[in-house]
């Protein structure tokens, strides 16, 4: 895998698509409520808007699409809902791995592996396998992801590679070991559902990420709510520390 360089580093070249996008897919839960339906069936219906969010990555020329499916701190959910989660998950991975696989998508899950049971982790290793190869887009899943485990997990890494660091290392030392080396940090960040916040994703990778937040609850973001935060970033101005002045000179 190629490994890209930092944006604190490096400037990145301006493409009027995002070349990666990464997604908080939040509201599920509130949007089965609003139709007095258990919490389940709004990540039932998620799993669908993730297809279609797929197409329209592909569509627009997106390279790679981050989703994150569940955090570390998700743990911390009703047991039933958990497991329901987990469940799904395994289901998701049985069902699309092929046509994600006919269709030249490669999948690549990140996160602590550690706390899934080991039939999970099987079929994971399985779906990367066999798309290992495929180059029109990458679909990345975080899952038992947190952006602090990323960086603590990174940097034990980076020490047993090369003891000697331990008297002092920089970024670029640090970027290889780091969850998410083989893509380009994003370019556009989107959470959906209302909040404000980054909650513990991407915490390296979102430095000069441009930030888009909308209320649209994640069963409800469709095409249209996809192509107004498309429109959102094409009206941006990624300065990366320079002025204006020096944009258009």
């Amino acid at each position: 895998m190629a490994l890209f360089a930092s944006s604190t580093k490096n400037i990145p070249d301006a493409t009027s698509v995002p070349r990666h996008i990464a997604i908080i897919m939040d509201g599920n839960g509130r949007w089965a409520k609003k139709r007095m339906m258990p919490r389940v069936m709004g990540h039932k219906r998620g799993v669908e808007i993730v297809r279609d969010v797929v197409r329209q990555c592909i569509d627009c020329g997106v390279e790679y699409l981050t989703l994150f499916a569940f955090s570390s701190e998700n743990w911390r959910r009703p047991p039933d809902e958990v497991k329901f989660l987990m469940g799904l998950f395994m289901e998701a991975l049985q069902r699309e791995v092929a046509k994600l696989h006919e269709n030249q998508i490669r999948l690549i899950m990140i996160g602590d592996r550690s706390r899934f049971d080991t039939k999970l982790v099987a079929a994971i290793e399985a779906g990367e396998a066999l798309t290992a190869n495929n180059t029109r887009l990458t679909l990345t899943i975080a899952a038992n992801y947190g952006g602090r485990w990323d960086m603590s997990n990174a940097v034990q890494n980076m020490l047993q590679a090369d003891p000697a660091l331990i008297n002092g290392f920089d970024e670029l030392d640090l970027a290889p070991f780091l969850s998410m080396h083989y893509a380009p940090e994003p370019d556009l960040f989107i959470r959906t559902g209302g909040e404000k916040r980054v909650s513990n994703f991407l915490l390296w990778q979102l430095a000069y990420t441009e930030l888009y937040f909308t209320d649209t609850l994640w069963p409800d973001f469709d095409r249209e709510a996809f192509q107004l935060a498309i429109t959102s970033y094409q009206q941006r101005e990624r300065r990366y520390g320079r002025t204006s002045e020096q944009l258009k000179a």
